[in-house]
């Protein structure tokens, strides 16, 4: 009797409960949609960069076009359509960007930091473990053998924390690190790679560069990087923008960073984008130190 009278209190309960939560429900918010414009329409952020950045060059066009009017120049010259719909998708970049990466200090720390860690990624990689390569000569040859001012682009699957710098320095001659001046650019969210000042010497000193998740392809890192080619530097770039969860079965969309610094460097750069896997045996997800006797495979993708 006792059970079967306890049956309406907590079919009461229950009704209690969801009275409750019903009353502090907070409906859910699709966060998609986080701009809201003045005329009460919403926007995605995306938009709202895209619009903004729209109209900035607008403005320019016009300021260009009134002091252009005020000098006196010929109305032919003034009367010439407007470029802002090609600039929308170039931004072009000055050599100013470069100021800490090309201070002596950093210059200095680069030619010291990077062929020391360079050949001592390629022991790692060809003492302790194995590596197969497929093209390899592909990128010597763009490396050593390109115009002066070329600027050299490189990409690639992600598919571990250390693929830069041990595949990188797995695919190169030792005595092609002795140059710091000649190897890679790359990289690094500053969530990760620049979170106090000891990393942030340490990570720029191996020529990586800091970019922020979120902030776009017109965001300062991107535009150190693009300087670096322009300067025919040369620049490694990981497409999908983050590693692989997965082991590197699968390879996720590229990210428009890498069609950016195709299209807005001054000179057309020469691509090579290779293929490797094996990395996350080495380094798998989680781990901080990596493992010795694994096999690596690494292809260059032309033919």
């Amino acid at each position: 009797m006792a059970a079967g009278g306890g049956a309406p209190w907590a079919e009461r309960a229950r009704v209690v409960g969801a009275q409750i939560r019903n009353r502090f429900r907070v409906p859910p918010v699709d966060r998609r949609w986080l701009w809201r414009r003045a005329d009460g329409s919403v926007a995605t952020e995306a938009v709202r960069r895209w619009s903004d950045r729209a109209r900035t060059l607008l403005q320019r066009d016009r300021g260009a076009d009134q002091s252009s009017t005020s000098t006196g120049e010929s109305t032919e010259t003034a009367a010439k359509p407007s470029s802002s719909a090609l600039r929308f998708y170039r931004k072009k970049v000055g050599k100013e960007v470069d100021g800490i990466e090309d201070s002596v200090i950093f210059r200095s720390l680069q030619a010291l930091a990077v062929p020391l860690i360079g050949n001592a990624c390629y022991v790692f990689m060809h003492g302790l473990n194995s590596v197969q390569i497929y093209g390899a000569e592909k990128l010597h040859q763009a490396l050593q053998e390109r115009p002066k001012g070329k600027p050299l682009l490189t990409v690639s699957n992600h598919v571990a924390a250390m693929d830069d710098p041990f595949v990188i320095a797995s695919l190169l001659p030792p005595s092609v690190m002795l140059e710091a001046q000649k190897l890679r650019w790359t990289l690094c969210a500053t969530d990760r790679c620049f979170t106090n000042p000891v990393l942030s010497t340490f990570f720029r000193s191996v020529k990586v560069l800091p970019v922020s998740r979120g902030d776009g392809i017109y965001q300062k890192g991107m535009d150190m990087a693009l300087s670096k080619l322009n300067s025919g530097g040369w620049v490694h770039i990981f497409p999908e923008g983050s590693r692989s969860r997965d082991g590197g079965k699968t390879i996720a969309p590229a990210k428009r960073g890498v069609g950016r610094l195709v299209m807005d460097a001054d000179s057309l750069p020469v691509v090579i984008p290779f293929v490797h896997t094996g990395m996350q045996d080495i380094m798998p997800v989680g781990k901080r130190i990596p493992r010795t006797g694994k096999r690596v495979t690494q292809s260059s993708l032309m033919t």
